[in-house]
């Protein structure tokens, strides 16, 4: 679990002159929980040099419009309410650092919450979420975001690109597969995905980072998950959705397709650094998005990935780090790699 967020980032002992708690608000009778207007009362309540708001645990169900005017609120609170719509508004909200929603019945988050550039603490636990917003990448001063107790199936892959990014918790999920780069950045130290009971493989990169898997890896049939998958002997791993094809050692040559991928986005990182020189119809939407954001990079050389993996299982019971998990967890290590080659000589403990 995400130590950092399970602290309110913002305390209510101490509260500044530009602090608004639900206290100061407009008490709402049960009766009216249900009734947008009771959010409407209580936001209309924080005027616009409000830097921290406080109202968890009244029954809101919807954050209104308004909620766009607080330009200058640094840390919100709406946990522990019975929130069902965030409104893009919230976008809005540039100098925001502390956004929790926990204990909520959100299904899923407005795509502008991408545009919280200072968001620091991000904390959506316990609700009803399906899937994350891609343009969560863009929130460059993340460190901390945990969305455990949600309904997960999968994480974008963008946000293996948060720069900042110090702690990620996804717990309690339903999640099979992680993204190949997790891990990749050295900002991220701590990963905790407990309790994924599908989730069988954590990518290389999370090696030496510390990581919460108890839970995880439980016996269940392939045909009970329709992903692509692939076994080691007893073991069996899912991938990625955008995974189309899986390489052996004995596979020499590329498929044409991964090619032409590698070599496009070549082209465009070292002389073009624009993909409007490609016609809209060119390719497929799918294709355009993995060269703006490959599927992974080599975990042996770095090389970026669209299309194959050539991927290497490390069962986590034989490495040093089984001491940490009893030796009983059944979840491995998976190196994804670019080639034969490199799939070859990669060793997890170098």
């Amino acid at each position: 679990m995400a130590s950092e967020l399970s602290r309110k980032p913002c305390s209510e002992a101490s509260k500044p002159c530009g602090t608004l708690a639900a206290a100061d608000c407009i008490k709402s009778p049960p009766e009216c929980a249900k009734d947008t207007s009771v959010g409407k009362v209580l936001f209309t309540r924080l005027v616009w040099t409000c830097q921290q708001g406080y109202l968890h645990s009244n029954n809101i169900v919807v954050v209104p419009e308004a909620i766009g005017s607080l330009v200058k609120l640094q840390c919100l609170d709406l946990s522990d309410n019975a929130l069902e719509i965030v409104c893009p508004e919230i976008g809005r909200l540039r100098a925001l650092r502390h956004l929790r929603l926990a204990n909520n019945q959100l299904q899923f988050l407005p795509p502008e919450v991408g545009d919280l550039k200072e968001l620091q603490t991000l904390d959506i636990s316990t609700n009803r979420l399906l899937s994350l917003p891609e343009r969560l990448h863009l929130c460059l001063s993340l460190q901390y975001l945990t969305v455990d107790r949600n309904r997960l199936r999968c994480v974008p892959r963008h946000l293996c690109h948060l720069p900042s990014l110090n702690e990620l918790s996804m717990a309690g999920n339903r999640l099979a597969f992680l993204p190949l780069d997790l891990g990749r950045s050295r900002e991220l130290q701590y990963v905790y995905v407990d309790n994924n009971i599908h989730l069988k493989g954590l990518p290389s990169y999370l090696y030496n980072k510390v990581i919460g898997c108890s839970g995880c890896g439980a016996p269940i049939q392939v045909s009970e998950v329709k992903l692509l998958s692939f076994s080691s002997g007893q073991l069996t791993v899912f991938l990625p959705a955008e995974v189309k094809a899986i390489g052996t050692e004995n596979d020499h040559v590329l498929p044409l397709q991964e090619l032409a991928m590698r070599s496009l986005h070549h082209t465009y990182h070292s002389f073009l650094k624009d993909l409007n020189f490609l016609s809209p119809i060119s390719l497929p939407r799918s294709l355009l998005e993995l060269l703006h954001c490959p599927l992974g990079h080599c975990h042996r050389c770095s090389e970026p990935m669209f299309t194959i993996v050539y991927p290497k299982l490390f069962p986590l019971r034989e490495t040093p780090m089984a001491g940490l998990h009893q030796g009983r967890t059944p979840v491995s290590f998976v190196a994804y790699c670019c080639s034969a080659q490199c799939l070859q000589t990669f060793d997890l403990l170098s």
